[in-house]
């Protein structure tokens, strides 16, 4: 039987109950923030919380998660393990009360665990509600018991497996497709979040494995916190050594790092129970405040020059800043289930006071180390009041109204905000063709030339001197500043700011320079919805006075078929069982847009490791493979199928630290071995491919077609995608596709009918779903670090769907 640290029982009876758990699947969003990717993965967080609480608590070493190829996901814990004693008020099992009951949980008592992320206790309960399966797998008292579920119901008693070693809980669940808009993890989303936890948890580790793409990361810092710092400053060169300390206060723990570098940038990260509050709240008002004093104080006190005797604002002494503050505290008051804002009004002052005091005494027995920081925070203030000067003369220059508008502006006639648009155009002759194609009563342009500065790497009063940024802030009139209150919206004088380039590298270069300066420095636009990306088309496709405009590439796949189908006729040769059908108008269509999303669905199949020959072999089993099959031993008919095909296939069972998992290997005659774990069969990539492949053979009988083109003349294959190919060779001929690289090379009328008439325009809306993944994205892509950028490049280059060099 477990205890914690003071001797206190762990068992069913920890186990409190708050109330049902009926509303979860009916209103899954109300507990997870959303259906989207950002509820997905919360769906992870709160299992991986569970654990973190045990390590918290001091009895967890180490968590393995695992996404598996059917986009499950496995994580376990070497902590107690949940009870699995029979609770006493609902006489069954303590595990499925954890499982089953909302707000059940042994954290309300504050004697399980003191200290947890998990507070609202709803968070497992409702990853098994919004789970097709779920599989609970604990090891306790020398005992291994199992049990599963399904869409939150239980569909086995809890069975006992007889004698097992060490303790510790496993919980593999794959979310329902029924309830989730997407349903696909995405790996470097949950590997940031499991850095965080690692460098937070000094000594735990973190084994994070994506099976789908073989990525492998294994994170334990020892150095904790101070580490976590040191590593956030990367390649930036810092000015003195990491300061560090801790502390407590009415069972709240307060640890804090910070170190400056000589960049421009501030970096806060703050994290409530490991949680990362992106949204601040009063653990970093806490903090803030005490930093300014603490410099303050000691520039007052100290025997410095007299050039540095300066009294210094919050935003002087933390340019250049990198710091994290973590609290740990009993009863967290968070800003909604998912944790984004630390609400506990207390905090702010016991993490001000804590903070002070550390970094006084810090500051007195360093003066050399103080020295550094107090020359970088001052140096800051003078750019700043640099900066506010030419700040100023822009927002006088703007209360001159149209007189002071840039030069290249031309402005529409409306002085309604509401009713005005924005277009900032790249180059000069884009600019000329939208002035002449533009509606002047409403819609305004602004061409920028050349490439504008990266904000990222730059300086505050630098970026005000750039001739093309000052344009942009002067013309819409809203003023700038480092504060969200120096930008006042209500002065804003177009409600649609709509960013406008070429469809080639060089455009999409300057629309993530422009994009970089709005989320840095207007991101109240996007906000308030006021800020779109033009849509100019990719493709026109014109023959004799026939003209369409084509914007993505899928919509020139659909023209290219429809157009086929209407010309050519294709006629299948089925075979002993099944007659041979003609294909013609709708019908061809439809088989063709078949054959077309198989060829995607062999593509993904080849990024995770099985080629097109195996995988189309697989689809070709007469019975759907299933995971279930594989793993009851079912193989013999596989093996004689495929084997006649020209693979062996043999199985593995491998037990690992995590689980027990079947593989099945497939090895050609050239003596190339592909493994797939079983849970493959199981996936949307094969269960979507396996019933497109049997509907169309259902149809045809064979891969043998015979193609009727226009002229009467026919075309024999021996393969759908060969088919397919020779379809759309036929339909590109007699038409002229013209692929769009400039804005420049459309004339005026051309660029109004397809990019800026409101009645048939599209725009995209720029919106910010997750704002940490944004601010790290921005930071990777366009900051000064080399490695995050050679990092995503080496990871995304073969998903490169078409290169522009």
């Amino acid at each position: 039987m477990s205890e914690n640290s003071k001797g206190q029982k762990y068992t069913a009876e920890s186990i409190t109950i708050l109330e049902g758990l009926s509303a979860v699947r009916k209103r899954p969003a109300m507990y997870i923030g959303s259906t989207d990717h950002r509820g997905l993965h919360h769906l992870v967080y709160e299992v991986v919380d569970n654990s973190i609480d045990e390590a918290m608590a001091g009895y967890c070493s180490k968590i393995v998660i695992n996404l598996h190829l059917d986009n499950s996901v496995t994580v376990k814990d070497n902590g107690r393990g949940i009870p699995v004693d029979m609770h006493p008020k609902e006489h069954r099992p303590a595990v499925e009360v954890v499982m089953t009951v909302l707000h059940a949980g042994g954290k309300f008592d504050n004697n399980s665990y003191k200290v947890s992320g998990g507070l609202h206790g709803v968070g497992v309960s409702c990853v098994n509600a919004l789970s097709e399966t779920l599989d609970v797998t604990i090891r306790r008292d020398g005992k291994i018991w199992s049990q599963r579920y399904e869409r939150g119901v239980p569909v086995t008693e809890l069975q006992n497996g007889g004698d097992a070693e060490g303790s510790g809980t496993t919980i593999r669940f794959r979310p329902d497709e029924e309830i989730f808009e997407t349903n696909q993890f995405q790996y470097d989303i949950l590997r940031k979040r499991f850095q965080e936890l690692a460098y937070l948890n000094p000594g735990l580790e973190i084994d994070f494995r994506d099976e789908r793409t073989q990525r492998n990361d294994v994170f334990k810092f020892e150095g904790g916190i101070s580490q976590f710092v040191n590593d956030l400053n990367g390649s930036n060169a810092p000015i003195h050594s990491v300061i560090f300390d801790s502390g407590d206060s009415d069972n709240i723990v307060v640890d804090f790092g910070l170190q400056y570098n000589t960049s421009y940038k501030e970096v806060m990260l703050t994290f409530a129970n490991n949680i990362r509050t992106i949204e601040g709240g009063t653990h970093l008002q806490g903090f803030k405040t005490a930093l300014t004093r603490a410099i303050n104080t000691y520039i007052q006190n100290s025997d410095l020059p007299k050039k540095l005797k300066v009294k210094l604002s919050g935003d002087d002494v933390r340019e250049g800043l990198v710091a994290v503050v973590s609290v740990k505290l009993p009863a967290p008051q968070f800003e909604g289930q998912t944790k984004t804002k630390l609400g506990n009004s207390e905090v702010a002052g016991l993490v001000s006071g804590l903070v002070y005091d550390r970094l006084n005494t810090y500051f007195n027995e360093n003066p050399k180390e103080v020295r550094a920081i107090v020359d970088k925070v001052v140096d800051a203030h003078r750019a700043r009041e640099a900066a506010r000067k030419a700040k100023d003369l822009v927002r006088r220059k703007g209360a001159l109204a149209d007189n002071a508008l840039p030069g290249k502006l031309a402005d529409c006639q409306t002085k309604k905000p509401e009713e005005s648009e924005l277009f900032i155009v790249e180059g000069d002759s884009a600019g000329g063709s939208a002035k002449q194609g533009r509606d002047p009563r409403i819609q305004a342009i602004l061409p920028l030339r050349g490439k504008i500065l990266n904000v990222e790497r730059t300086r505050f009063d630098k970026m005000l001197g750039n001739r093309e940024i000052k344009m942009i802030i002067t013309a819409m009139g809203a003023g700038i500043g480092q504060n969200e209150e120096d930008v006042e919206l209500e002065k804003l004088r177009y409600h649609k700011i709509v960013i406008m380039t070429d469809a080639d590298v060089d455009g999409a270069h300057i629309r993530t320079l422009l994009l970089t300066f709005f989320f840095r420095h207007y991101p109240q636009l996007i906000e308030h919805g006021y800020l779109y990306i033009a849509q100019p088309p990719l493709y026109r496709v014109h023959k004799g006075k026939f003209e369409k405009y084509i914007t993505h590439e899928s919509e020139l796949s659909d023209f290219l078929l429809e157009r086929a189908a209407g010309e050519l006729k294709v006629r299948s040769l089925g075979c002993s069982d099944i007659a041979g059908k003609l294909f013609e108008n709708e019908d061809f269509e439809k088989l063709m847009h078949s054959i077309n999303m198989l060829r995607g669905k062999t593509h993904e199949a080849e990024q995770i490791g099985i080629s097109a020959d195996l995988f189309h072999k697989l689809l070709s089993f007469p019975v759907k493979l299933t995971p279930e099959a594989l793993n009851n031993g079912d193989l013999d008919m596989l093996k004689q199928f495929i084997g006649e095909r020209g693979y062996e296939v043999t199985t593995e069972v491998f037990e690992d630290d995590v689980e027990s998992r079947r593989y099945v290997y497939f090895e050609n005659d050239k003596g190339h071995r592909t493994r797939a774990g079983v849970e493959f069969f199981n996936s949307k990539i094969f269960k979507q491919s396996y019933d497109t492949f049997k509907e169309i053979m259902d149809l045809c009988g064979s891969q043998s077609f015979e193609l009727e083109l226009k002229d009467g003349s026919k075309v024999s294959t021996e393969s759908m995608f060969a088919l397919l190919d020779t379809v759309f060779a036929e339909a590109h001929k007699g038409i002229n596709i013209q692929r769009y690289k400039g804005l420049g090379e459309m004339n005026p009328e051309q660029l109004w009918e397809t990019t800026m008439d409101p009645e048939k325009r599209t725009m995209l809306q720029v919106s910010v779903d997750d704002a940490v993944q944004a601010d790290e994205l921005f930071s990777n892509l366009m900051g000064d670090q080399v490695e995050p950028r050679r990092e995503f490049i080496e990871r995304n280059a073969l998903a490169v769907g078409e290169l522009d060099i």
